[in-house]
């Protein structure tokens, strides 16, 4: 049987893409090795992490509803439920995804997808091995989405109860007294502000000289400053050594930027070190598509070096691994491929989102890379302290950061840190992609009381005509 389009991996490019296709009409078909769709994002990332930060964000209300006149006797956490909600989360929009495949007629393969040489015929080959034995697909096209996994510290192997990945750490079964956490990225601090507010002493150690490194400086040191006031230890510029496991639980050397050696100890490990892409054993090696370092090389339309063969999400080389990022780029190449019009992404345009508390958003340049790439910068900044909604919600932490060309007002980036960053970024993300000026955005009508206002303040500031600061 041959295909239009076969889809390697079921995350929320993949399957995206594979709606797509339907839609516009090509015989498709998606090919997943776990048992069910949705990738890592749906089952063992995005998703189940949300359910238990929201799980926190009400743990943390229940713990301070006196402030509201609202009187909780002995509030407590029943984890397996915690965990019982989350899975029934994840397991409904699994179920969602296979309807979706279903509605768009979109065969669903269960098995290990590899690349084989391209046929006579001109045709892209495809071997699915399953449990049923081995069979091979044609198509004139194939996009690789094959997504990521956890990289691991060298010597260390993850299980179930000490040394965790993102996959380990989401089954726990009660909340552990303590937790080192290596890496500060995205992952690393999203667990750090789960646990801590569940009772976790957290340790977070990060290599780099800042924790959420890829963030505006500001950004970065806003959340370093209010972690460590709710109890979190950060450590920047340090490196954990000689890692081993003991019966309470994990063991380590950690060398501080200052000289000194700490020995640390801790009932469990989560590794957060990045993620690597999964493009060993797929076929790649006897076909024309290009590595860098382990990424797919790809061109505007996700194209690989392969004719037919398209790479979307974690696999690709220069683009943030981000479901949402994994999720337009197979857009792009199935548009291309049906031969609609496409709109290749803009890397500049690309939201990223940590949830943490206060929680970060963030889009476009920071202001040390606008500087870099020589561009007159000014600066707007609005706190959330001056905000009225931030006050009743009880959250008054961070700022929202415009950055600007001086010139022509061009938003260079938008950087917020407070409560419900990920959400308010929505708007500054429309306003660079439609190309709006500061000028534009404070013309614009902000409702009041919101949070949003303060993204309207923040662009005023640009010009110094904040109203409520």
């Amino acid at each position: 049987m041959a295909y239009d389009l076969i889809v390697i991996g079921s995350g929320p490019g993949g399957y995206s893409a594979a709606v797509r296709a339907g839609q516009y009409g090509l015989k498709t078909a998606i090919i997943e090795k776990d048992p069910k769709l949705g990738g890592t994002c749906l089952h063992v990332g995005c998703i189940p992490t949300k359910s238990l930060l929201h799980t926190a964000d009400v743990w943390e209300h229940f713990l301070h509803s006196s402030e509201e006149g609202i009187h909780c006797e002995n509030p407590k956490i029943e984890y397996a439920k915690v965990l019982d909600r989350k899975n029934k989360i994840v397991a409904k929009h699994a179920k969602g995804v296979e309807f979706l495949m279903k509605k768009n007629k979109v065969d669903w393969i269960k098995g290990y997808a590899k690349l084989k040489p391209r046929g006579a015929n001109g045709m892209a080959q495809v071997e699915i091995k399953a449990d049923g034995g081995m069979q091979t697909l044609e198509s004139k096209n194939v996009i690789v989405a094959t997504g990521s996994e956890a990289r691991m510290l060298p010597g260390l192997k993850a299980d179930q109860r000490t040394i965790l990945t993102n996959i380990e750490i989401l089954d726990l079964p009660a909340i552990p007294k303590t937790m080192i956490i290596i890496g500060a990225g995205a992952v690393g601090v999203e667990f750090a502000s789960i646990f801590n507010r569940f009772g976790t002493k957290v340790t977070v150690l990060e290599m780099l000289p800042r924790i959420v490194p890829v963030e505006d400086e500001d950004v970065s040191k806003e959340l370093e400053r209010y972690f460590k006031k709710t109890g979190i230890r950060c450590e920047t510029g340090a490196k954990a050594e000689n890692i081993t496991k003991t019966d309470q639980g994990v063991r380590m050397c950690v060398a501080l930027p200052n000289g000194k050696r700490e020995d640390m100890e801790a009932e469990t490990l989560l590794v957060a070190v990045g993620r690597k892409p999964n493009t060993q054993n797929i076929g790649l090696e006897g076909s024309k598509v290009v590595l860098d370092r382990e990424f797919i090389k790809v061109d505007e339309f996700q194209r690989t070096g392969e004719p037919g063969v398209y790479a979307i999400g974690d696999v690709v080389a220069g683009t943030p691994q981000l479901a949402h990022v994994a999720t337009m780029e197979g857009m792009v190449a199935v548009a291309h491929m049906a031969g609609k019009p496409a709109k290749p992404i803009n890397r500049n345009r690309i939201p990223g989102c940590t949830y943490t508390e206060p929680g970060i958003g963030s889009v476009g340049l920071t202001e040390a890379q606008a500087r870099a790439q020589g561009h007159a910068v000014k600066i707007g900044k609005f706190p959330f302290a001056a905000n009225s909604k931030a006050s009743i919600l009880g959250s008054h932490e961070g700022f929202v950061k415009v950055v600007a060309d001086e010139k022509f007002g061009e938003i260079l980036g938008v950087h917020i840190i407070g409560p419900e960053a990920y959400e308010l970024i929505a708007e500054a993300v429309t306003a660079m992609e439609a190309e709006a000026t500061v000028e534009t955005m404070m013309s614009t009508i902000h409702a009041h009381p919101t949070l949003y206002e303060a993204m309207g303040e923040a662009f005023n500031n640009v010009y110094g005509l904040t109203i409520n600061a």
